[in-house]
């Protein structure tokens, strides 16, 4: 996650970071969750596969032809909320599938509230009506998500296949702004959307979204079947990434940050441009991104839990070579704190040795070699350099 706001306007922050450095996870403000270095993660937890919606690039393969069967059951949820709970995790996702067609979710969220738990929630928004958004905001589910991938109604619907799901969406931002409940934008930007990322991010400030979170496609799930027609190519990335810096340079933090997902090399264009700028943030920057020690996220900061209980690094890392294990055969914490664990102690190999430009060079250390699940899709090598990359052309 490239935290575009926070290093552009973050002076203070670096000894804001290194003071809570090693508090309890429940202690930390939410800002600097990310830079805490810790091993308990975040956790993305696909609540179900099932969903309303049916969009192209959902790297679940969610669906309304999706159904519940082997779902974890609510006593075994509840039950991984407790172990969640007692391993101090920084925050709980609920994601899917769509997580409000979860009948349950009202029960978990409190159940989490009560045992402490800080929660969010990422969703399509089609849901979202004022009673909807009382009722997320009532349960203790402090942020909401929601997915926007066009500034104009034929875009989204198109890449949502779903007639009317626009004004819907657009819909779900009155209802949470009325509610109080803070909401932000989520775009997957591909070559059908590029050209709308202007408007995009004035159609975010004019809803009063708090947060404008871009994330790049990722092979997975039906995302795979798309990819090589969606993906953005070299120029494309970099001036969206452009726009963005420019867009953060403009806007109150306030009142909306920007950030990046699923390309950790994304902070090298953000510290070439604070450097071309002069920017008075940029040792404070450069500090807070030496903090993440390389990059990606997947199996120390980030963590998964599918709908039946499979544990993977990241949301995105599904393949079954990458699986850690079954809740139902062992406890998360457990899990997650084993260090022989194969796909673990390949996601956590901070220095491996890998192929092409993520090699070595100057720019290692602060990403990390990029996307680990993007090498692999490529061509079945983990270690093989990031397809997505553009650094070589900065």
């Amino acid at each position: 996650m490239n935290r575009i706001t926070q290093c552009m306007h973050g002076r203070g922050t670096v000894s804001a970071v290194m003071h809570h450095r090693h508090k309890p996870q429940g202690g930390v403000p939410g800002a600097y969750l990310a830079f805490t270095g810790m091993y308990r993660p975040v956790v993305f937890w696909n609540l179900t596969d099932r969903c309303n919606l049916r969009c192209t690039h959902c790297y679940n393969t969610s669906g309304p032809d999706r159904g519940p069967e082997e779902e974890l059951t609510t006593p075994e949820a509840l039950g991984v909320i407790d172990d969640l709970a007692g391993m101090g995790v920084p925050l709980i996702l609920f994601t899917g599938g769509e997580p409000l067609m979860r009948e349950d979710i009202w029960d978990l969220a409190r159940h989490a509230r009560g045992r402490g738990l800080k929660m969010a929630l990422s969703t399509n928004g089609t849901l979202i009506t004022p009673e909807i958004a009382r009722r997320i905001r009532d349960c203790g589910i402090e942020y909401a998500g929601i997915s926007l991938d066009g500034a104009r109604a034929k875009t989204h619907d198109r890449f949502r296949n779903s007639s009317g799901a626009f004004a819907k969406t657009i819909a779900a931002f009155a209802a949470c702004k009325e509610a109080g409940l803070r909401c932000g934008v989520r775009v997957t930007l591909t070559k059908e959307n590029c050209g709308e990322l202007e408007a995009l991010v004035d159609l975010a400030l004019l809803l009063g979204a708090s947060r404008f979170c871009l994330y790049w496609l990722v092979p997975a799930g039906r995302g795979s079947e798309s990819y090589a027609r969606l993906q953005l190519d070299t120029e494309e990335v970099t001036r969206a990434l452009a726009h963005l810096y420019r867009k953060a340079k403009e806007t109150d933090p306030a009142a909306m940050e920007f950030l990046t997902v699923d390309a950790p090399q994304d902070c090298i264009h953000l510290l070439a441009s604070m450097e071309k700028d002069g920017s008075e943030d940029l040792a404070d920057a450069r500090g807070l991104l030496e903090s993440l020690q390389g990059g990606c996220s997947a199996g120390t900061r980030v963590a998964n839990i599918d709908a039946r209980g499979n544990v993977y690094p990241c949301q995105f890392a599904r393949s079954p070579e990458f699986l850690v294990g079954n809740i139902r055969n062992r406890p998360f914490s457990t899990l997650w704190a084993d260090t022989a664990n194969p796909s673990l102690v390949t996601f956590r190999q901070k220095h491996a040795r890998f192929g092409g430009r993520c090699g070595g060079g100057r720019y290692r250390d602060l990403c990390g070699g990029g996307c680990r699940v993007r090498a692999h899709a490529a061509d079945g090598d983990f270690f093989a350099e990031d397809p997505f990359c553009y650094v070589e052309q900065l």
